[in-house]
C-alpha cells in the first residue's frame, strides 16, 4: 500500500473515532445522528455543483450505499444507547475487516496476500478483544453492534466498486452522501416527528461539525478503496479504536485497562502487516 495512502486512512481513522466520540457524548444520539447527516448532505450537495458526474455505471452503489448507511446509523444510534463508546465501538468495528475482505473477494475478485491475511485477522482480533469483560462480552447491545459491523462492511464494499466503476471517486462520494443526507431526516420523522427535528438545541452546532469531520473521514476512505484493497483498507481503519480508546478514557471518563493497551499492541502489529 503506498505510503500516502497509509497515512491518509490513519488519519481518517483519527477523524473516525472524533465523531463518534461526539456522538456518544450527546444526549439524543438519534437526533445528533440526523443532523450529522444534514450536514453532509449540505455539504456534498455544495461540493457536487463543482464537481463531474460519476460515470453512469456507478449510480446503484451510490444509491445501495446511501440506504446502507441509514441502517448503519439506525443500528450505531441503538448500540450506543446502553454501551459504552470502549464496548460498542470495537465490537462494530472490529468485526467489519474480516467481512470486507470476503465480500470483496466474493464480489470484486481481490487477492489479498498472506501477510495482509494475517494482519486483517490481528486487527479484527484485537478489537474485539477490547470489548470484552473478564472472558465474556458483557453487553445488552451486542446484536446492534455486530448489526452495526455487518452494515459497515456492505456498505464499504459497495462503495469500494461503486469508486473504481465512477471514473471520480470523489465524486461518488459526494453523490452518494447527498443521498445519504436527504434519506435521514425523513426516517427521523417516521420514527419521532418533525418538531423535534427542527425545533432549536444546545449541541446543534457540535453535531452539524461532527457531520462535517464525518464526511471528510469517509471521503478519505473511499479514495483509498478506489486504488487499494479494501479488506486491507478497512482495517486500518478500524485503527480508529485506538484513538477511541484514548478519547473513551480522556474525554468520557471510560477506564483505560491493562487489557485494553494490550489489544492496543495486537492492533499495531496487525496494522504493521497490511501493506
Amino acid at each position: 500500500m503506498p505510503l500516502h495512502i497509509l497515512s491518509l486512512v490513519l488519519f481518517a481513522a483519527f477523524l473516525h473515532a472524533a465523531w463518534n466520540a461526539l456522538l456518544r457524548s450527546g444526549a439524543d444520539q438519534l437526533w445528533s445522528m440526523t443532523i450529522m447527516c444534514v450536514a453532509v448532505a449540505s455539504a456534498s450537495a455544495i461540493a457536487a455543483l463543482f464537481l463531474p458526474l460519476p460515470a453512469l455505471e456507478s449510480w446503484p452503489y451510490a444509491v445501495l450505499s446511501a440506504v446502507l448507511h441509514v441502517g448503519y446509523n439506525l443500528f450505531l444510534v441503538r448500540s450506543y444507547r446502553a454501551g459504552d463508546m470502549g464496548q460498542t465501538y470495537p465490537i462494530a468495528r472490529g468485526s467489519s475487516p474480516v467481512l470486507i475482505t470476503l465480500y470483496a473477494s466474493i464480489f470484486a475478485g481481490e487477492q489479498v496476500s498472506a501477510n495482509a491475511l494475517l494482519g486483517i485477522g490481528l486487527v479484527s482480533a484485537g478489537i474485539i478483544s477490547l470489548a470484552f469483560k473478564g472472558r465474556k462480552v458483557s453487553m445488552p447491545q451486542l446484536p446492534y453492534a455486530l448489526g452495526t459491523g455487518s452494515f459497515i462492511a456492505a456498505y464499504s464494499v459497495t462503495d469500494g466498486i461503486g469508486a473504481r466503476l465512477s471514473s471520480t471517486p470523489v465524486a461518488y462520494t459526494v453523490w452518494m452522501c447527498v443521498m445519504w443526507g436527504v434519506l435521514m431526516p425523513p426516517v427521523y420523522i417516521l420514527l419521532r416527528d418533525a418538531r423535534s427535528l427542527i425545533t432549536p438545541r444546545a449541541g446543534f452546532i457540535t453535531a452539524f461539525m461532527g457531520g462535517l469531520v464525518s464526511l471528510l473521514a469517509y471521503g478519505i476512505i473511499i479514495y483509498a478503496m478506489s486504488g487499494a484493497p479494501m479488506g486491507a483498507v478497512s482495517a486500518l481503519r478500524e485503527t480508529s479504536v485506538l484513538f477511541a480508546v484514548l478519547i473513551s478514557h480522556f474525554f468520557l471518563g471510560e477506564a483505560l485497562t491493562v487489557r485494553k493497551m494490550l489489544a492496543c499492541g495486537v492492533i499495531a502489529a496487525g496494522t504493521m502487516l497490511i501493506n
